[in-house]
């Protein structure tokens, strides 16, 4: 049986852009380790990781999988994490309890914006950095290509450990740079003569790299000019907990060459949680202990159909044990421990501790989601939160019959607190249900969802949040008066409206003098002007940025009240505003694009035909980072535009910046449309 203790303990996550063969290097990792008999294949929906019925269906990874093995007496558990950015929650979860973060590229495909992402996310959480320059046996394949982009974009600590042997059709094995020994299909053999001199030159970068990050190995170094075995394995080791130095492994994950070299390299080379260190979130840096205080992160929450709430964590500190009760600091709660588990894949397998290093899961915590921290309560420790990035893509969403309106909003809280990137509310300005997250794949995913929770929905773009507001200064007077049988209806107002800086929001001001509006109706004439600008002349979007001041009216003794000076505002409003030249205001997104260089001349090109405006832009891990602002209104459907214009390797974070001025022939399709489709 596999040593659990912490220095054996390996938490790999497994990361990628989509397509790159991430959950084909787990899938080959587990087959090897002996988990499983037989390699499954992601076309065949048959892998380990993939077992949601949508990810079946669409044959792409959408949740995190939690896969442990055991190899030559180490425990290894994988987290494999969704290759596609619409997913990138359980990609930052499986990161943030990972201590290394082994990224696989494509030697076809080289660099891509999943790549860039996972680099930034592992240096985010502190994770080192791995490849596996995987895909070898396919046509167009290069490694040294691929090797090379890695090094000019994160510069000359990336050094090969491996060096393939043969390529494309040819790839036969590899040849480990550390030990020398070479590895293929049919066991070991002598190194092929003209692979001498390349083995040769990539070695010495290897010993060079590791020398540097050790005083007495490059001293040796300079002595000796080279290092001996275990002495370079032992630095490599030392050198990637440091994260001083980033290995590239490689192979091909669907033939299952270069693979078990991989894992053996796990066992030698990577960290443990031994290796590491962990901070608490008021930024002190603490050993993993198992007799410290209990910290444990929870980096997935799900809903099992058999087990219901499910919560997925990392121990840091201290030991968990069944029937027990921790303290979630995050939400000051108690929470019962029952059983507790240690996942493989869709299976659960139940255990009678936990310790550091180790991840677990706990079924049916009452308040406890995704980023809490689980403690003792008399010494608790809060870990910091793993931060989400805004979502990019909204729909509006409406349940079909009065009966999915409860199951609706029931179902939208649950996967909410599945998935911290999506977030639904009530736009009070539209009226919409807006159900948002990180793109289209992702809102039809969650759909599909709220399908299986019960709720039957309907969905549509979500209508913009435009508002209206007045460029000029007017006065204008506002009188109601009416005549019954009894007490009359009397109230006179005089208000000068006046535009105030964007942002500014609405502002009432009594200017009045000697009485002429008593003190008890001025409240009236603020709550009439305030229920008036709900909704403004130009197509009736709610008005903002003006100032309301009341200087001068008059009243009855006996037919003024509250009411009728509600109306006096109101007809004020009514006849002021038309007069102040009032336009048309539309929200402005601050947008952030991540794309290969080639696709930059079409991205600016779209941007300008939808009056957005390039900020700035600059090179990023090999790609092009193109920062800049555009209207929301151009950008309902930008996530499906991006992918479509960039072959699936764009990316972008929106997020609302400011209002501005529409110009006129846009504002006046606006007005038109607002008023063909009034109720």
């Amino acid at each position: 049986m596999a040593d659990s203790s912490i220095e054996h303990i390996h938490n790999i996550g497994i990361v990628a852009h989509g397509g790159s063969g991430a959950t084909s290097l787990s899938e080959a990792i587990l087959y090897n380790a002996g988990e499983i008999d037989r390699l499954g294949r992601v076309d065949d929906g048959t892998t380990a990781s993939d077992y949601d019925p949508e990810e079946i269906r669409h044959r792409i990874s959408i949740n995190l999988s939690v896969l442990p093995c055991k190899w030559k007496g180490d425990s290894i558990t994988l987290l494999d994490t969704p290759g596609y950015a619409d997913f990138v929650a359980d990609t930052m979860g499986g990161l943030r309890v990972s201590d290394i973060a082994l990224i696989v590229v494509s030697a076809v495909s080289g660099i891509e914006v999943g790549t860039s992402t996972a680099w930034s996310f592992a240096d985010r959480f502190g994770c080192c950095e791995c490849f596996f320059v995987n895909k070898l046996d396919r046509e167009n394949a290069d490694f040294f290509r691929t090797v090379e982009q890695l090094r000019s974009a994160y510069g000359d600590r990336v050094v090969p450990v491996q060096i393939p042997i043969g390529s494309e059709a040819n790839l036969r094995g590899v040849v480990d740079l550390v030990s020398g020994r070479v590895s293929t299909r049919d066991g070991s053999e002598a190194l092929p003569p003209e692979l001498e001199s390349v083995v040769s030159e990539w070695r010495l970068r290897l010993v060079e790299a590791i020398a540097a990050t050790d005083d007495s190995l490059i001293e040796k170094y300079l002595e000796t000019e080279d290092l001996p075995e275990d002495e370079l394995a032992d630095g490599l080791h030392k050198a990637m907990a440091a994260c001083q130095v980033v290995p590239v492994y490689c192979g091909s994950a669907y033939q299952n060459i270069g693979v078990k070299e991989l894992m053996d390299g796990i066992v030698r080379y990577f960290p443990s949680p031994a290796d590491r260190t962990f901070t608490t979130d008021d930024g002190e840096e603490r050993k993993e202990d198992p007799d410290g205080s209990l910290a444990a992160f929870v980096f997935k929450t799900v809903a099992d159909q058999f087990v219901g709430k499910l919560n997925y964590f990392r121990i840091y500190a201290g030991t968990m044990k069944p029937d027990s009760h921790v303290w979630n600091v995050s939400k000051e709660r108690d929470e019962r421990i029952g059983q507790l588990y240690v996942p493989h894949g869709k299976r659960l397998e139940s255990v009678q501790s936990l310790g550091p290093g180790q991840i677990g899961a706990a079924a049916k915590l009452g308040e406890t989601v995704t980023g809490h921290t689980l403690s003792d309560r008399a010494h608790p420790v809060k870990l910091p939160a793993i931060g989400y990035p805004p979502p990019v893509m909204s729909l509006a969403v409406e349940p079909k019959t009065k009966a999915d309106t409860d199951k609706m909003g029931q179902a939208l809280a649950r996967i909410a607190e599945e998935d911290p990137t999506l977030r639904s509310v009530r736009e009070s300005d539209t009226h919409q249900t807006i159900l948002s997250g990180m793109g289209e794949q992702h809102l039809t995913h969650a759909v599909e969802k709220l399908h299986r929770f019960g709720a039957n929905v309907t969905t549509t773009l979500p209508q913009v949040s435009y508002k209206e507001t007045i460029k000029g200064t007017v006065d204008v007077q506002g009188r109601h008066k009416k005549q019954t049988g009894g007490h009359g209806q009397f109230g006179d107002v005089h208000v000068r409206f006046e535009p105030l800086p964007r942002g500014a929001g609405f502002e009432f001001v009594d200017s009045i003098v000697g009485g002429v509006v008593p003190r008890q109706y001025i409240p009236s004439v603020e709550k009439g002007l305030r229920s008036a600008i709900a909704e403004g002349v130009l197509g009736g979007f709610p008005v903002v940025d003006l100032r309301a001041t009341l200087h001068m009216g008059s009243y009855h003794a006996v037919d003024s009240s509250d009411m009728a000076f509600q109306l006096a505002a109101q007809l004020a409003f009514r006849e002021g505003i038309p007069k102040a030249k009032p336009v048309l205001l539309e929200p402005i997104m601050s947008v952030e694009i991540l794309a290969p260089e080639e696709f930059t001349g079409p991205i600016i090109s779209d941007l300008t035909s939808k009056r957005g405006k390039v900020l700035t832009m600059d090179q990023v891990g090999g790609l092009q980072r193109i920062r800049a602002e555009a209207p929301h209104g151009a950008m309902l459907r930008y996530a499906i535009e991006l992918r479509s214009m960039t072959r699936g390797s764009g990316a972008y974070t929106m997020q609302f910046d400011h209002y501005a001025e529409m110009p006129a022939p846009e504002a006046e399709k606006v007005i038109a449309d607002r008023k063909e489709n009034a109720p």
